[in-house]
């Protein structure tokens, strides 16, 4: 039986571009059903998304993107979704990439969890803003610290999953920036992760969650969280455990 595959994208007021991203996932992963989570918009995001042939999850408000990805997670856990990948609504990603991501999960022949795409494993010409810059290579560092492997991307959200890690996220996801905690989540719960070079492109709409006068707020917030996280005592999944026994046993 074919494996079944799932795009989701988390999308807030992305009118400009939600179309032509639907309309690239359906051309070049042909192979996965699209899910648009539209997280509260104001505009004609959900009507766009919904004419570009996407099935449309709408939010009556604003969750942010961790509320929106992890309705994603659950969406592909309730329809037995084998793979998922999450792609942004503005046009950064390009899913012609995700084959690369596809082609490292199945090399990895259940070891990997997680594939991230990132921008910076190789020289790509994608430049950041400076502040974000300075963020990215801060988080990368003191993950690659904790986790034991070298994080380059922390914040991509350009991410593939199987079905363990769409089981763990379905029951807990970051809410509030989750790109980094959910890296440290998968390490805490024995899951595995790597990374991918991929092309990303500058956001082609809308408005990035993180603007340079929140650059300073988003740093102390995950920075905390990272805190929090090490603190933080939790069961462990191990990758070859029941992950329904485990959301009985509330882990």
């Amino acid at each position: 039986m074919r494996k079944r595959h799932l795009a989701i994208v988390p999308a807030l007021n992305e009118e400009h571009t939600i179309a032509s991203v639907v309309e690239s996932l359906r051309r070049d992963a042909p192979s996965f059903d699209i899910l648009v989570v539209d997280d509260g918009s104001s505009d004609d995001t959900f009507g766009r998304a919904e004419s570009a042939g996407a099935y449309v999850l709408r939010h009556p408000f604003n969750l942010g993107i961790g509320g929106a990805v992890q309705s994603g997670f659950t969406y592909a856990a309730e329809n037995g979704y084998e793979y998922m990948v999450q792609v942004d609504g503005d046009g950064q990603h390009d899913p012609k990439e995700i084959r690369k991501l596809m082609e490292r999960m199945e090399s990895g022949q259940g070891r990997i969890d997680m594939v991230c795409g990132s921008r910076f494993l190789v020289p790509n010409g994608y430049e950041a803003p400076r502040a974000r810059r300075a963020g990215i290579w801060i988080f990368s560092r003191l993950l690659s610290l904790i986790v034991g492997q070298r994080v380059t991307d922390p914040t991509s959200g350009f991410r593939l999953f199987n079905r363990r890690a769409i089981e763990l996220f379905a029951r807990d996801y970051p809410h509030d920036y989750p790109e980094v905690e959910a890296v440290l989540m998968l390490h805490f719960h024995r899951l595995r992760m790597c990374e991918v070079p991929v092309r990303m492109y500058q956001r082609g709409g809308g408005v990035s969650s993180i603007s340079t006068g929140k650059s300073a707020y988003y740093m102390v917030k995950v920075m905390l969280a990272i805190v929090v996280g090490l603190l933080r005592a939790r069961p462990v999944v191990d990758p070859g455990d029941d992950p329904a026994v485990a959301a009985a046993q509330g882990i």
